[in-house]
């Protein structure tokens, strides 16, 4: 898939009506011993419930979510990018839940989606990304080849869905608005017809 995978933002309403698959992947990295909030057994109503509390968020410019199609138009990944934050910290946002489904794993669709959502904070005028993770995790080894700097690990800080204790290691990454790759109506264009972005 690497190359393959279609990045794209959602509207609310999309996200809204992507709640069953959306589910799928969430409930696929939970089952796949992924700490992101979530324990198992993870219900499936949960998860629907978690998606369309973030399409509420979206909805009120609160957070921006992207998804990842493979060629099907099978939902594969997606992540979240935090964009309310106290009018003290307007420069600021965070990424949340990544997440790619373990048959999809390792073909560069992580990346894509991160990539994908570093450039959306640059048009919403962010130069400051956090984000958590779980320590020694995939996902950490991701955001390390992707340039982002360790802030630290807090030990023991959270749970594997299997209930054991894990560390959760701190990130950040400043932005520069001129490493875009694609600006303006350009990037969001791209978004809305479903179009490679990264």
């Amino acid at each position: 898939m690497s190359g393959a995978a279609r990045v794209r933002m959602l509207s609310a309403d999309e996200v809204t009506a992507y709640v069953e698959p959306l589910a799928d992947v969430l409930i696929d990295c939970v089952e796949g011993g992924a700490a992101v909030s979530f324990m198992l057994p993870l219900a499936r109503h949960k998860a629907i419930e978690f998606w369309k509390r973030a399409a509420s968020n979206v909805a009120r410019g609160e957070r921006v979510l992207l998804i990842a199609e493979d060629l099907d138009g099978r939902i594969v990944g997606t992540v979240q990018l935090i964009t309310s934050f106290p009018e003290n910290q307007p420069q600021r946002a965070d990424v949340s839940k990544m997440l790619v489904r373990r048959d999809a794993r390792r073909q560069g669709v992580a990346a894509s989606l991160l990539a994908a959502v570093e450039d959306v904070a640059r048009e919403a005028a962010k130069s400051v990304l956090l984000l958590d993770t779980e320590t020694g995790s995939d996902a950490e080894r991701l955001y390390e080849r992707a340039g982002w700097q360790r802030v630290g690990e807090v030990p023991d800080c959270g749970y594997t869905p299997d209930g054991k204790l894990c560390g959760t290691t701190f990130f950040h990454k400043r932005l520069s608005p001129g490493d875009v790759r694609f600006t303006g109506a350009t990037r969001m264009r791209r978004f809305r017809q479903g179009l490679p972005v990264a």
